[in-house]
Protein backbone atom coordinates (compact mmCIF):
# COMPACT_ATOMS: atom_id res chain seq x y z
CA UNK A 1 0.00 0.00 0.00
CA UNK A 2 0.97 3.64 -0.34
CA UNK A 3 0.60 6.55 2.04
CA UNK A 4 -2.35 8.86 1.64
CA UNK A 5 -1.29 12.27 0.28
CA UNK A 6 0.32 14.63 2.78
CA UNK A 7 2.26 17.87 2.84
CA UNK A 8 5.61 18.34 4.60
CA UNK A 9 6.58 21.43 6.59
CA UNK A 10 10.22 22.13 7.54
CA UNK A 11 10.42 24.35 10.65
CA UNK A 12 13.81 25.48 11.93
CA UNK A 13 12.92 26.29 15.56
CA UNK A 14 10.88 24.69 18.33
CA UNK A 15 8.55 27.71 18.30
CA UNK A 16 7.85 27.11 14.62
CA UNK A 17 7.07 23.46 15.36
CA UNK A 18 4.59 24.48 18.05
CA UNK A 19 3.02 27.07 15.74
CA UNK A 20 2.53 24.42 13.05
CA UNK A 21 0.95 22.04 15.56
CA UNK A 22 -1.42 24.77 16.72
CA UNK A 23 -2.34 25.69 13.15
CA UNK A 24 -3.03 22.18 11.88
CA UNK A 25 -4.24 20.47 15.07
CA UNK A 26 -5.10 16.79 14.77
CA UNK A 27 -4.34 16.85 11.04
CA UNK A 28 -0.60 17.18 11.74
CA UNK A 29 2.04 14.79 13.03
CA UNK A 30 5.71 15.33 13.86
CA UNK A 31 8.16 13.36 11.73
CA UNK A 32 11.43 12.51 13.50
CA UNK A 33 13.08 9.23 12.44
CA UNK A 34 9.90 7.92 10.86
CA UNK A 35 10.70 4.29 11.62
CA UNK A 36 7.24 3.71 13.09
CA UNK A 37 5.25 6.54 11.53
CA UNK A 38 6.03 5.86 7.87
CA UNK A 39 5.05 2.16 7.98
CA UNK A 40 1.81 3.12 9.75
CA UNK A 41 1.06 5.68 7.04
CA UNK A 42 1.94 3.21 4.30
CA UNK A 43 -0.43 0.60 5.73
CA UNK A 44 -3.15 3.25 6.19
CA UNK A 45 -3.20 2.62 9.94
CA UNK A 46 -2.84 6.38 10.33
CA UNK A 47 -3.44 9.41 8.11
CA UNK A 48 -2.29 13.02 8.47
CA UNK A 49 -2.57 15.92 6.08
CA UNK A 50 0.67 17.52 7.30
CA UNK A 51 3.94 16.04 8.50
CA UNK A 52 6.13 18.44 10.48
CA UNK A 53 9.71 17.36 9.76
CA UNK A 54 11.97 18.33 12.68
CA UNK A 55 15.30 17.37 11.07
CA UNK A 56 16.36 21.00 10.75
CA UNK A 57 15.16 22.22 14.15
CA UNK A 58 17.95 23.72 16.26
CA UNK A 59 18.75 22.30 19.68
CA UNK A 60 17.19 18.85 19.37
CA UNK A 61 20.19 16.74 18.37
CA UNK A 62 22.77 16.98 21.15
CA UNK A 63 23.86 14.87 24.12
CA UNK A 64 24.93 17.07 27.02
CA UNK A 65 26.46 16.15 30.38
CA UNK A 66 25.39 18.69 32.99
CA UNK A 67 26.66 17.84 36.49
CA UNK A 68 24.34 15.03 37.65
CA UNK A 69 22.18 14.84 34.53
CA UNK A 70 22.50 13.76 30.93
CA UNK A 71 20.27 15.76 28.59
CA UNK A 72 19.50 14.02 25.30
CA UNK A 73 17.78 15.99 22.56
CA UNK A 74 14.68 14.31 21.22
CA UNK A 75 16.12 14.11 17.69
CA UNK A 76 19.31 12.28 18.70
CA UNK A 77 19.64 9.15 16.59
CA UNK A 78 19.58 5.81 18.34
CA UNK A 79 22.91 4.92 16.74
CA UNK A 80 24.47 8.01 18.35
CA UNK A 81 23.28 6.87 21.77
CA UNK A 82 24.66 3.39 21.11
CA UNK A 83 28.12 4.83 20.32
CA UNK A 84 28.22 7.75 22.76
CA UNK A 85 31.16 7.67 25.19
CA UNK A 86 29.17 9.83 27.63
CA UNK A 87 26.29 7.36 27.64
CA UNK A 88 28.56 4.32 27.91
CA UNK A 89 30.36 5.83 30.88
CA UNK A 90 27.46 7.19 32.90
CA UNK A 91 24.37 5.25 31.71
CA UNK A 92 25.65 2.10 29.99
CA UNK A 93 22.25 0.42 30.28
CA UNK A 94 20.87 2.99 27.82
CA UNK A 95 23.49 1.97 25.26
CA UNK A 96 22.77 -1.70 25.96
CA UNK A 97 19.05 -1.18 25.45
CA UNK A 98 19.69 0.68 22.20
CA UNK A 99 21.60 -2.28 20.78
CA UNK A 100 18.42 -4.36 21.19
CA UNK A 101 16.34 -2.04 19.00
CA UNK A 102 15.67 -3.38 15.51
CA UNK A 103 18.73 -3.50 13.25
CA UNK A 104 21.47 -0.98 12.59
CA UNK A 105 19.61 0.50 9.61
CA UNK A 106 16.68 1.32 11.91
CA UNK A 107 18.94 2.73 14.61
CA UNK A 108 20.69 4.93 12.04
CA UNK A 109 17.39 6.72 11.38
CA UNK A 110 15.33 6.18 14.51
CA UNK A 111 15.41 8.80 17.27
CA UNK A 112 15.07 8.49 21.02
CA UNK A 113 12.25 11.04 21.07
CA UNK A 114 10.35 9.31 18.30
CA UNK A 115 10.46 6.00 20.14
CA UNK A 116 9.38 7.52 23.45
CA UNK A 117 6.50 9.51 21.98
CA UNK A 118 5.34 6.51 19.93
CA UNK A 119 5.02 4.76 23.31
CA UNK A 120 4.90 1.18 22.08
CA UNK A 121 4.65 -0.95 25.25
CA UNK A 122 7.01 -3.52 23.67
CA UNK A 123 9.76 -0.92 23.08
CA UNK A 124 12.92 -0.71 25.17
CA UNK A 125 13.31 3.05 25.70
CA UNK A 126 10.07 3.70 27.62
CA UNK A 127 10.93 1.03 30.21
CA UNK A 128 14.50 2.31 30.53
CA UNK A 129 13.25 5.87 31.01
CA UNK A 130 10.81 4.68 33.67
CA UNK A 131 13.41 2.63 35.54
CA UNK A 132 16.02 5.40 35.49
CA UNK A 133 13.64 8.14 36.62
CA UNK A 134 13.94 10.20 33.45
CA UNK A 135 12.02 13.42 32.93
CA UNK A 136 10.63 14.78 29.66
CA UNK A 137 11.06 18.40 28.61
CA UNK A 138 8.14 19.39 26.39
CA UNK A 139 7.18 22.71 24.82
CA UNK A 140 3.78 23.99 23.74
CA UNK A 141 1.88 27.27 23.37
CA UNK A 142 1.91 27.78 27.14
CA UNK A 143 5.68 27.34 27.35
CA UNK A 144 7.89 24.51 28.62
CA UNK A 145 6.94 21.93 31.22
CA UNK A 146 8.63 18.83 32.63
CA UNK A 147 6.85 15.47 32.83
CA UNK A 148 8.26 12.58 34.92
CA UNK A 149 8.48 9.28 33.07
CA UNK A 150 6.04 7.80 35.59
CA UNK A 151 3.37 10.23 34.34
CA UNK A 152 4.29 10.29 30.65
CA UNK A 153 3.07 6.91 29.40
CA UNK A 154 -0.70 6.47 29.53
CA UNK A 155 -1.42 3.39 27.39
CA UNK A 156 -0.93 1.92 23.93
CA UNK A 157 0.67 4.63 21.75
CA UNK A 158 -0.61 7.23 24.21
CA UNK A 159 1.36 9.77 26.23
CA UNK A 160 0.73 12.87 28.33
CA UNK A 161 1.75 15.10 25.41
CA UNK A 162 -1.04 17.29 24.12
CA UNK A 163 -1.63 17.71 20.38
CA UNK A 164 0.14 21.07 20.37
CA UNK A 165 3.25 20.04 22.34
CA UNK A 166 6.61 18.73 21.13
CA UNK A 167 9.14 16.67 23.08
CA UNK A 168 12.36 18.70 23.20
CA UNK A 169 14.68 16.62 25.39
CA UNK A 170 14.93 13.78 27.88
CA UNK A 171 16.83 14.24 31.14
CA UNK A 172 18.42 11.17 32.76
CA UNK A 173 19.78 11.55 36.32
CA UNK A 174 23.26 10.14 36.93
CA UNK A 175 23.45 8.09 40.15
CA UNK A 176 25.83 9.50 42.73
CA UNK A 177 26.87 8.66 46.27
CA UNK A 178 26.28 4.92 45.98
CA UNK A 179 27.35 1.91 43.97
CA UNK A 180 24.75 1.37 41.26
CA UNK A 181 24.27 -1.52 38.87
CA UNK A 182 21.95 -1.40 35.87
CA UNK A 183 21.00 -3.96 33.25
CA UNK A 184 18.40 -4.76 30.59
CA UNK A 185 17.36 -8.10 29.12
CA UNK A 186 14.68 -9.25 26.72
CA UNK A 187 13.40 -12.31 24.90
CA UNK A 188 12.43 -11.95 21.23
CA UNK A 189 11.73 -14.44 18.48
CA UNK A 190 14.69 -13.07 16.53
CA UNK A 191 17.19 -10.34 17.24
CA UNK A 192 15.62 -7.05 16.21
CA UNK A 193 12.03 -8.20 16.72
CA UNK A 194 9.86 -6.56 19.34
CA UNK A 195 10.33 -8.25 22.69
CA UNK A 196 7.98 -10.95 23.90
CA UNK A 197 9.13 -9.94 27.37
CA UNK A 198 11.72 -7.51 28.68
CA UNK A 199 13.01 -6.11 31.95
CA UNK A 200 15.25 -3.27 33.15
CA UNK A 201 16.77 -3.03 36.62
CA UNK A 202 18.71 -0.37 38.50
CA UNK A 203 19.92 -1.24 41.99
CA UNK A 204 22.03 0.89 44.35
CA UNK A 205 24.03 -0.31 47.33
CA UNK A 206 25.27 1.62 50.36
CA UNK A 207 28.87 1.24 51.65
CA UNK A 208 27.85 -1.78 53.75
CA UNK A 209 26.47 -3.55 50.70
CA UNK A 210 22.78 -3.22 51.58
CA UNK A 211 20.29 -2.30 48.87
CA UNK A 212 19.23 1.32 49.26
CA UNK A 213 17.56 1.99 45.91
CA UNK A 214 15.72 -0.31 43.52
CA UNK A 215 13.91 0.21 40.23
CA UNK A 216 12.64 -2.62 38.04
CA UNK A 217 10.59 -1.86 34.93
CA UNK A 218 9.05 -4.25 32.40
CA UNK A 219 8.15 -3.92 28.75
CA UNK A 220 5.69 -6.10 26.81
CA UNK A 221 3.96 -6.76 30.13
CA UNK A 222 1.02 -4.34 29.87
CA UNK A 223 -0.28 -1.49 27.72
CA UNK A 224 2.58 0.71 28.99
CA UNK A 225 5.92 0.18 30.75
CA UNK A 226 5.36 -1.19 34.23
CA UNK A 227 7.26 -0.69 37.51
CA UNK A 228 7.39 -3.59 39.97
CA UNK A 229 6.87 -1.45 43.05
CA UNK A 230 6.11 -4.31 45.44
CA UNK A 231 9.25 -6.22 44.51
CA UNK A 232 11.28 -3.02 44.68
CA UNK A 233 10.06 -2.47 48.24
CA UNK A 234 10.87 -6.08 49.14
CA UNK A 235 14.47 -5.67 47.94
CA UNK A 236 15.21 -2.24 49.37
CA UNK A 237 16.77 -2.11 52.81
CA UNK A 238 18.13 -5.64 52.76
CA UNK A 239 21.44 -7.35 52.14
CA UNK A 240 21.35 -9.21 48.81
CA UNK A 241 22.48 -12.41 50.54
CA UNK A 242 19.35 -12.40 52.71
CA UNK A 243 16.93 -12.28 49.76
CA UNK A 244 15.28 -15.08 47.83
CA UNK A 245 15.27 -13.30 44.49
CA UNK A 246 13.83 -16.22 42.45
CA UNK A 247 10.85 -16.44 44.83
CA UNK A 248 10.28 -12.68 44.73
CA UNK A 249 10.50 -12.75 40.94
CA UNK A 250 8.02 -15.62 40.70
CA UNK A 251 5.56 -13.71 42.86
CA UNK A 252 5.98 -10.56 40.75
CA UNK A 253 5.48 -12.46 37.50
CA UNK A 254 2.39 -14.25 38.84
CA UNK A 255 0.69 -10.89 39.31
CA UNK A 256 1.19 -9.78 35.72
CA UNK A 257 -1.53 -9.76 33.07
CA UNK A 258 0.34 -9.66 29.75
CA UNK A 259 -1.55 -9.99 26.51
CA UNK A 260 -2.24 -13.11 24.46
CA UNK A 261 -1.29 -13.04 20.79
CA UNK A 262 0.01 -15.30 18.03
CA UNK A 263 3.58 -14.88 19.30
CA UNK A 264 2.92 -16.16 22.80
CA UNK A 265 0.25 -16.80 25.40
CA UNK A 266 -0.08 -14.84 28.62
CA UNK A 267 1.13 -17.89 30.57
CA UNK A 268 4.21 -18.16 28.36
CA UNK A 269 4.99 -14.50 28.85
CA UNK A 270 4.58 -14.81 32.63
CA UNK A 271 7.04 -17.72 32.49
CA UNK A 272 9.52 -15.52 30.60
CA UNK A 273 9.07 -12.64 33.04
CA UNK A 274 9.63 -14.93 36.02
CA UNK A 275 13.13 -15.65 34.78
CA UNK A 276 13.89 -12.22 33.28
CA UNK A 277 13.01 -10.39 36.50
CA UNK A 278 15.28 -12.67 38.52
CA UNK A 279 18.08 -12.32 35.96
CA UNK A 280 18.06 -8.51 35.81
CA UNK A 281 17.80 -8.16 39.59
CA UNK A 282 20.71 -10.54 40.19
CA UNK A 283 22.87 -8.99 37.48
CA UNK A 284 22.16 -5.43 38.64
CA UNK A 285 23.21 -6.42 42.17
CA UNK A 286 26.41 -8.01 40.86
CA UNK A 287 27.22 -4.92 38.79
CA UNK A 288 26.58 -2.69 41.79
CA UNK A 289 28.88 -4.80 43.94
CA UNK A 290 31.59 -4.50 41.32
CA UNK A 291 31.12 -0.75 40.86
CA UNK A 292 33.59 1.75 42.29
CA UNK A 293 31.61 4.98 41.87
CA UNK A 294 30.93 5.45 45.59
Amino acid sequence: MKCAPFRVELPSTVDEVVAALVEHGEDAKILAGGQSLIPMLAMRLARFDVLIDVHHVDGLASIQLDQNTIRIGSRVRQSEIERSDVIKRHLPVLAEATALIGHFQIRNRGTIGGSLVHADPAAEYPAVALALGATFEVTGPAGTRVIPAADFFLGYWTTALTDDEVLVAIHFPIPEGKRVGMTVKEVARRHGDFALAGAVASIGLDPSGAIVETAIALFSAADQPLRLTEMEAALTGHSPDSLDIPALSAAAAAGLAPGDDLHGSADFRRHLFRHLIADVAAEAITRAQEATNV
